[in-house]
């Protein structure tokens, strides 16, 4: 069943909804002078504020927006050509908006046709589920009947979700081995801190088959699950955090619907890292035992274990990402033949446990592999890590 909000936000002034509508409707007649009424099938309000749960900071004078603006231009005909043709367009529109609406604006290219026949993910899952039609077809999703069903999102969707606010996680460290935080890295430190709260329990939710589009549906759903007092199987091992689960979603919650400017010091913002880390590094180790079929009794036994953590074939579209990445000698690397991605699943749960750098030199070997570095030390690490994370987020 799709889902239509008719707010941008749960309890956003009036003020903000009209300024969110209004710039929707700009948008909207600026999107088709550039796209033409043929070419563009729709255009889709996606994210929080086109699932009608948009951030709302109050600020002392005024509600203002917070999250991206994430819109998808559904375009006709080959999905490259609409790429070459229309991508530096719609960036150059995104760029003059982003101002005026306070927060980044993002037009991405999708295709229908694509969509129809894809695989289910968790993008595809929340977008068809529940979003704004701004422009276009209201018909636009026919045929993504299978992208309604959550049941169909792969456990692999939880451990790419982990991968990338763990990635946010290990960004905030970057900035927290300084003395002092500016305004603007207190804000960042404290947005993906948040962000990795909701996606510990998003990620178990998604290895149990029991994610939703909604947070606070989600939310729910985490409470039912330590009100049950039958846990699934599958789920025993990780019963024991469930509490700090808890706790943490629904300030994940929290933050996601009313975000806030966080000032703390580095000790303290340091303290919740570690803490943070350590529950993300046991929701990791659980949910990629159960996507694995294969148990793993630490993070050092799973990254390092030899077996590709993707279960791809290998092939030359590996070996030719690769060589972009890391130049051609990268083509006479074993690793090259698996998709990139391949390596940092294999590295950040090593550099997330940051007490542990320098590490060993199986660790550090390991790492230098992995990222085709020389650095032995956590800096260096780190930076290989950015380089191939630029890519494949």
């Amino acid at each position: 069943m799709t889902t239509s909000p008719t707010r941008f936000t749960i309890d956003g002034s009036e003020s903000l909804e009209k300024g969110l509508a209004g710039l929707c409707l700009d948008i909207s007649q600026a999107v088709q002078r550039i796209v033409p009424g043929p070419k563009l099938e729709a255009l889709v309000l996606a994210g929080g504020y086109g699932r009608g749960e948009g951030g709302v900071w109050r600020s002392s004078e005024e509600d203002q927006p917070y999250n991206d603006i994430e819109f998808y231009v559904f375009i006709a005909g080959n999905p490259f050509l609409n790429e070459r043709q229309y991508r530096a367009p719609l960036e150059e529109l995104a760029h003059e908006l982003t101002p005026r609406a306070g927060v980044h604006v993002e037009f991405k290219i999708e295709s229908i046709r694509k969509l129809r026949t894809g695989p289910v993910s968790m993008f595809s899952y929340d977008l068809v589920s529940a979003h704004r039609l701004i422009c276009g077809s209201e018909q636009i999703f026919a045929g993504c009947g299978h992208h309604h069903d959550a049941a169909n999102i792969p456990i692999s969707e939880g451990t790419r979700l982990l991968l990338n606010r763990c990635t946010g996680l290990l960004l905030a460290r970057e900035l927290l081995e300084g003395e002092t935080l500016s305004a603007e890295q207190s804000d960042f430190v404290a947005r993906n801190l948040a962000k990795a709260k909701l996606a510990i329990g998003d990620a178990v939710l998604a290895g149990l088959h029991r994610y939703h589009w909604s947070c606070r549906e989600r939310h729910a759903r985490i409470l039912e699950l330590a009100d049950s007092p039958v846990i699934d199987r599958t789920f025993s091992a990780m019963a024991g955090l469930l509490e700090q689960i808890l706790v943490c979603h629904a300030a994940g919650v929290d933050f996601k619907l009313h975000p806030a400017r966080i000032s703390k010091s580095v000790p303290e913002f340091v303290t919740d890292h570690d803490e943070l880390c350590t529950l993300a590094s046991e929701a990791w180790l659980w949910l990629e035992s159960l996507r694995l079929d294969q148990p793993f009794s630490s993070l050092g036994e799973y990254a390092m274990d030899q077996k590709p953590k993707e279960r791809q074939e290998i092939s030359w579209r590996n070996y030719a990402l690769n060589a972009r990445t890391f130049g051609l000698s990268a083509l006479f690397d074993p690793l090259s033949g698996l998709y990139p991605r391949e390596r940092l699943l294999s590295s950040l749960p090593l550099l997330l446990r940051k007490t542990e750098i320098p590490p060993e030199p199986a660790v550090c070997e390991h790492l230098q592999k992995q990222l085709r570095t020389n650095a032995s030390d956590w800096p260096g690490l780190v930076r290989a890590y950015k380089h191939v994370w630029s890519g494949y987020a």
